[in-house]
């Protein structure tokens, strides 16, 4: 499709307002889903933080990783086990997420992002004490729950003009290695550092009333009302803890958390830089 240089300054024009809205404000956004194994549709992720980086917006990226990791546990011949949707993770697994998730996946990504362009820099949990844990529960082993999350390091690697890229591992004061949820994360650090939104991307086009019509998104959501969104059964099964994670992230302090569908290219500047956006906005109510 041919697009007139008209229409093409016309577009610019009306991303002005948002990008002047974004400007040196703090976008924290969770990589996940079908983005991270599409090689088409990790170029536009890579491509639209490079952008938002570039027109002063300060963009953190916080990725997980389980097919890697469930890949690589197949590998090395390890079976994974779940308990409801958390990977049961012993010390030779927990080895093997840090290895995956610090090592591979998140110098990948910062590779991606300087190959074209762009400045990054990963950190993991353990880089300047930034995520503290302890056990989640005694069956899942090395699964973390977050006790202290120290912003520190990604305000010293923002302020350095680079973007920071994080990847979901914790640590205790003994030197254990716990493995998190990276929506638990990505709210965790979004909130501490009172970030202007948080994008969530999913393989999902958004809280749907009925989950097999793609026509009955709802486009915003008061945290006040999630709740009884899930009483009713609106969001349910893997969806309530991410919702919950949303509602957590409203709660510490983000202004605004989308969740959007990553399976769409370019889905982070249409619901960023646009008036229509495409996911679904929690918000906190105005009652």
């Amino acid at each position: 499709m041919h697009i007139s240089m008209e229409e093409k300054a016309g577009i610019l024009t009306r991303a002005l307002p948002y990008i002047q809205k974004y400007n040196g404000k703090i976008l924290v956004v969770k990589y996940g889903g079908n983005a991270m194994i599409s090689e088409e549709l990790k170029e536009s992720v890579m491509s639209d933080i490079i952008l938002l980086s570039t027109i002063g917006i300060k963009v953190v990226l916080v990725h997980g990783g389980g097919p890697e990791i469930t890949g690589m546990l197949n590998k090395i011949g390890k079976k994974s086990e779940f308990v409801n949707g958390l990977r049961v993770t012993d010390k030779e697994t927990a080895d093997v997420v840090q290895m995956v998730l610090a090592g591979k996946i998140n110098k990948s990504l910062v590779n991606l992002l300087c190959s074209r362009g762009g400045k990054a820099i990963g950190l993991s949990g353990s880089d300047g004490g930034m995520i503290k844990a302890k056990p989640k529960a005694v069956e899942l082993g090395y699964v973390g729950e977050i006790t202290e999350i120290n912003v520190q390091p990604i305000l010293d690697v923002i302020e350095m003009g680079y973007i920071p890229v994080v990847s979901t591992v914790g640590f205790d004061d003994e030197g254990n290695t716990y493995n998190i949820n990276a929506d638990t994360v990505a709210a965790g650090i979004a909130g501490r550092l009172k970030a202007e939104s948080l994008i969530s991307m999913t393989d999902i086009a958004g809280i749907l009333r009925d989950k097999d019509d793609p026509t009955t998104l709802i486009s915003k959501i008061f945290v006040e009302d999630a709740p009884k969104l899930m009483d009713e059964g609106i969001i349910s099964g893997g969806m309530i803890p991410k919702v919950q994670c949303c509602v957590d992230a409203i709660n510490l302090g983000v202004r605004k958390v989308f969740v959007i569908d990553g399976r769409i290219p370019h889905s982070i500047i249409i619901e960023v830089l646009t008036d229509e956006g495409i996911g679904t906005m929690f918000v906190k109510g105005d009652k």
